[in-house]
């Protein structure tokens, strides 16, 4: 009996759901460094879920980053005096701390842009997602090292 509760145990956090913590300043205020989440691994992010990727391989690491999920395959982004645009339509950022502006990068202060700009491509490309951190001013994220592959998606965060 305690084998079999070891072993499902064991598949659950394999493919179910994972404990991760939250390393770094990037996702405040929503997150908080050393905070402990879960992620769920079966469903495909939606547009501002929250998501744990593989680290880019630009940074050299092996580690993981946790980020908002801003474009999904298909969707054409762009920044208007800081607000989202999405395929036009313009979206509110209510996760994001009062009077924060979505600039073309974290060291550049043009907050009206496009996903041409930043990243050389009109729509984000199929199987690829456009990640933000909360902390525009304070995250490494699509703008610096473009879009992520949906197969480095390691899960989304769930609230209990």
């Amino acid at each position: 009996m305690l084998m079999i509760a070891f072993v499902l145990a064991l598949l659950l956090r394999m493919y179910v759901l994972a404990p991760v913590k939250v390393d770094g300043s990037s996702m405040l205020p929503t997150y908080h460094n050393g905070e402990r989440l879960f992620i769920e691994k079966l469903s495909k992010p939606k547009r501002f879920d929250v998501i744990v990727f593989n680290e880019p391989s630009a940074f050299g690491k092996n580690g993981h980053f946790i980020k908002r999920v801003i474009g999904l395959p298909g969707d054409a982004l762009r920044f208007e005096n800081g607000d989202l645009y999405v395929n036009d339509k313009m979206y509110k950022e209510p996760y994001l701390k009062k009077g924060t502006k979505t600039t073309i990068s974290p060291d550049r202060l043009e907050t009206t842009f496009s996903l041409q700009q930043v990243t050389g491509e009109s729509k984000v490309p199929p199987h690829k997602y456009f990640v933000l951190g909360d902390n525009r001013s304070g995250s490494s994220d699509s703008r610096v090292f473009s879009f992520i592959d949906a197969t480095d998606i390691n899960g989304k965060i769930i609230q209990f």
